[in-house]
């Protein structure tokens, strides 16, 4: 079974989907999901992308059962200087899939224009590739997985915001080596799939990811509405087996090929 191996329920602080409604969705489809709430700590603004994993253990444990159609994840923000807290939380619950992504820099949201205003384009995507591979070497020993690798591309303010591997290749190929050092999966994100420049985008950072020993991918909506989920997942599927890439999921951290 593929799975949408990356999504949000209303324990994440940016949703309101409710479990039995992405469940119901997924299956109609003819998908495993696996939701993957948000924890990222010291995260600025006013909003709490926190929550309690025995909590959410206790509410969503029943509908996992033997995780034949959903497991239980986290996607965990990371930043310099909080592997070890983010580390100590993994422990907490017996999470089926960890993800790692990068969400802020400099004590900035990247959802919002701060971070830009202050930097050129080159400027701001070098220091997001450098912070990515730095955090992903300082936790990829307990994380699985790294998402999207093109969200800075989402909410970048300049006039081209494409993540282009022919102008960061050298910063991304850090990027993509420090997952194959610490065997971390690269997540394949259909979020940015209804705009052809960005699914092209990505197309050379996969092929390189292949090139330099990359074997494996999950492929992840991140949808926080029922009517997100597996978005354009026959084109992702496409362009994993066209770069002779494997799906993949996460079932008690132990790696399942879909």
């Amino acid at each position: 079974m593929i799975f949408d191996s990356h999504m949000h329920t209303e324990v994440s602080a940016d949703s309101q989907m409710k479990a039995e409604d992405a469940l119901e969705r997924a299956a109609s489809l003819g998908l495993g999901v696996v939701f993957t709430e948000h924890e990222d700590m010291d995260f600025p603004g006013e909003k709490d992308f926190t929550f309690r994993p025995e909590d959410y253990w206790k509410k969503y444990e029943a509908l996992r059962g033997k995780g034949a159609s959903l497991r239980l994840g986290v996607e965990l923000g990371m930043q310099e200087g909080l592997a070890e807290k983010n580390r100590a939380f993994v422990l907490r619950a017996p999470f089926d899939q960890v993800i790692g992504s990068i969400h802020t820099l400099c004590g900035y949201d990247l959802f919002y224009d701060g971070l830009y205003k202050e930097r050129t384009k080159d400027e701001a995507y070098l220091l997001y590739l450098e912070t990515m591979a730095k955090c992903v070497r300082s936790h990829g020993d307990f994380i699985d997985i790294l998402a999207h690798i093109d969200y800075i591309a989402r909410y970048a303010v300049y006039s081209d915001p494409e993540l282009s591997y022919d102008v960061y290749g050298e910063a991304i190929d850090e990027v993509l080596k420090a997952l194959i050092e610490t065997d971390t999966v690269l997540e394949l994100n259909t979020r940015r799939f209804d705009a052809p420049c960005a699914k092209a985008s990505l197309v050379p950072i996969f092929r390189r990811y292949r090139e330099l020993g990359g074997r494996d991918v999950t492929l992840g909506s991140d949808a926080h509405r029922t009517d997100a989920i597996g978005f354009s997942f026959a084109a992702a599927r496409a362009m994993a087996e066209s770069l002779r890439l494997r799906a993949v999921t996460f079932f008690a951290r132990r790696k399942e090929y879909c």
